[in-house]
């Protein structure tokens, strides 16, 4: 059990607790076996609501639809322009990772990503009883976790942006510019404390295990790779070491664009 909770990503486990603030703990206790034992039958994400089929003991499974107040669009944009002037939020949400200081931008432009209670999420569920949660809408609480961890987007997505959005709203924040500046500095810094720790395993650079999404694949031709690297400006390598990590670049970075327009042709 310590391990399964220790294992979990932090969103997941902040979604928890406020299910285990719930103080009628033997109605969560049902909805959680409800989970666990496959009577939810589906659940999609259809805009900002979330619309599930769960069987309960009539023969028609019951309807569940769930929902968080939305971000109006002013909030959305504050929180972006947040977001963007950080570049590890941005590498860390293109990977399709929660930053662990994400609550803090929300929180700084007086919103909250999470909601603070049960009462702040809306549900309805069709079966009789009138307790709210009934044991079916609290089973797609207990599912949503799962989806939280799968794609922690969906969060944003309750709150009214979807994954594509904001990516899309962080990279017109972002210029080219101002990303690769900010990339050299945090390569500088990091060169400049750790470089006895720092262990480049060239065999493995180019390797990424995640499922390319085809509607963000943009396939463009290959500039010269001469100008990429004179993009980064000066290594902060002794001389001899340097030239020869740009020579280096030069052949991977043509090498690398050219195997990457082949794999998106093959999406």
């Amino acid at each position: 059990m310590n391990n399964q909770t220790e294992n979990r990503q932090w969103w997941v486990e902040k979604w928890l607790e406020l299910l285990d603030s719930y103080r009628f703990k033997k109605r969560l206790e049902r909805a959680r076996i409800y989970a666990r034992e496959g009577h939810i039958l589906s659940i999609e994400f259809v805009d900002s609501e979330v619309l599930a089929k769960v069987q309960g003991s009539e023969p028609q499974p019951y309807q569940v639809k769930l929902s968080l107040t939305l971000f109006s669009d002013e909030d959305w944009q504050f929180v972006i322009e947040s977001l963007a002037k950080k570049a590890i939020f941005s590498a860390q949400l293109l990977a399709g990772e929660m930053p662990d200081q994400i609550e803090k931008v929300f929180t700084e432009n007086g919103l909250n990503i999470f909601p603070f209670s049960l009462s702040d999420i809306h549900s309805r569920c069709s079966c009789p009883d009138k307790a709210n949660p009934c044991k079916h809408i609290g089973a797609i609480y207990y599912q949503l976790a799962d989806r939280f961890s799968e794609d922690p987007f969906i969060l944003f997505q309750l709150r009214g942006r979807t994954k594509e959005q904001i990516l899309l709203a962080l990279r017109q924040h972002r210029t080219q510019g101002e990303i690769l500046a900010e990339t050299q500095e945090i390569l500088h810094q990091t060169m400049e404390k750790k470089p006895k720790e720092i262990n480049f395993n060239l065999t493995k650079f180019w390797e990424y295990k995640e499922v390319l999404d085809p509607s963000l694949v943009v396939i463009t031709p290959s500039p010269e790779p001469q100008k990429i690297v004179n993009i980064l400006g000066t290594i902060p390598l002794p001389y001899k070491d340097g030239e020869a990590v740009k020579q280096y670049l030069n052949q991977a970075y043509h090498t690398a664009s050219n195997y990457g327009i082949e794999s998106a042709l093959k999406i």
